[in-house]
């Protein structure tokens, strides 16, 4: 819908690098389609592509870890965003620890929390994974600059199309 598509290039959101761990595979990749989706109790749900290897993953997953990046991170969010994981090992060039439930955690973001996985809601080609937060980290001082999806626009994804 060409409506929709307009009103969408209007916005410039926060990404995020989403990362799970299933069975020993882990995977992760860049986000967009993600919020905090209730108060109380408190939620967040991040839609994964359906066509992205961090989804099949994912659907095995008992929790996810959710990433906000400095602005200064482009490299990491270009690694997230730009390769996928059928053909590289993102974890082999990044820093990062097992959290709750084996989700890859990035110590090195700004922020991330990790949440258990409530539901899966079927939004057609992407997937909404509605958590309940665990863990957190301390919280970040002042109000660091993030990537934003217009630092990232013109990266071509890692999956195929």
């Amino acid at each position: 819908m060409a409506q929709l598509d307009a009103f969408s290039a209007l916005l410039d959101y926060p990404m995020y690098v989403v990362t799970a761990e299933t069975g020993g595979e882990r995977a992760g990749c860049l986000v967009g389609f993600a919020s905090q989706c209730s108060i109380r109790p408190p939620r967040f749900a991040v839609w994964l592509s359906t066509a992205n290897r961090t989804f099949r993953v994912a659907r095995g997953a008992t929790h996810l870890a959710v990433h906000l990046l400095h602005r200064e991170q482009g490299e990491v969010a270009r690694l997230f965003g730009g390769e996928t994981g059928d053909e590289i090992d993102k974890f082999e060039r990044i820093t990062w620890r097992p959290g709750p439930g084996g989700a890859p955690v990035l110590p090195g973001t700004c922020a991330w929390f990790v949440g258990r996985v409530h539901s899966r809601i079927d939004g057609g080609d992407h997937v909404a994974f509605l958590l309940d937060p665990v863990e957190a980290s301390p919280p970040a001082p002042g109000r660091p600059p993030l990537v934003m999806f217009s630092d990232v626009a013109g990266l071509s994804p890692g999956h195929p199309a």
